[in-house]
């Protein structure tokens, strides 16, 4: 793609470096789609384990959030591709390791948000599935699950976009994502255009953006409509 721009803006489209952009730009998306793919189901399987009244499982999974809300991202991601690795004599490729990372990252904060949504059930929905005669799963599938999943779409949405924008830490694993692509353009160009840090970054913000606003929009019309349903 050749346009006509002068100055560092140019360096966007010379050769292949758009394309390299939104091919970075898709490795980070597919990242964080795959992460949330693995952590939802698993942190809506931990969530419900949680509102279980074993006070020691419920400690356990209780470490298991405050571990992966405790420590840095940045901090999981050294641990898993460079430590862990080496310590127990195997290779992993980068992108493996930033799914497995962001998955269970996602879990521990998917378990909170389910957490919170099914123990905001009213005790009446519940005490009412009781007399009828159903069990702890049964009340789990049938009352607390229906009457909660509208206070975890947004909340999960809004964790999505979380998602998206922390895979800016890939390039520290070399994972060739967006950013990495755009540093290799700046270094590449540095002498010709002292401004390619401004355009490059400018058009990465630009990406990151128009990906995660639509996600922000939607989850908050879906609160505005909860809240609209919980006062009719």
């Amino acid at each position: 793609m050749n346009l006509s721009l002068s100055g560092g803006a140019s360096v966007l489209f010379t050769g292949d470096n758009f394309a390299r952009l939104m091919s970075g730009l898709w490795t980070s998306a597919s990242i964080a789609g795959l992460a949330l793919l693995v952590g939802i189901p698993l942190g809506v399987l931990i969530g419900a384990l949680r509102i279980l009244r074993n006070p020691a499982l419920r400690a356990i999974l209780r470490v298991y959030l405050e571990f992966f809300r405790i420590i840095p991202t940045l901090v999981i991601l050294f641990l898993a591709y460079y430590i862990l690795p080496r310590e127990l004599g195997v290779q992993v490729d980068g992108t493996t390791v930033a799914v497995v990372a962001f998955g269970l990252w996602v879990s521990a904060e998917i378990s909170d948000i389910v957490r919170g949504a099914l123990i905001s059930v009213p005790d009446h929905q519940v005490d009412a599935g009781k007399a009828l005669g159903m069990g702890g799963l049964q009340l789990l599938w049938f009352v607390r699950i229906p009457q909660s999943i509208g206070m975890m779409i947004p909340a999960t949405i809004n964790l999505a976009t979380r998602v998206i924008k922390t895979t800016s830490l890939l390039l520290l694993i070399s994972v060739i994502d967006v950013v990495t692509v755009g540093q290799q353009i700046m270094e590449a160009n540095r002498t010709a255009h002292p401004d390619a840090a401004f355009w490059v970054y400018g058009f990465i913000f630009l990406l990151y953006f128009l990906v995660c606003w639509p996600l922000s929009m939607a989850a908050k019309a879906l609160e505005r409509r909860a809240k609209e349903r919980n006062h009719e």
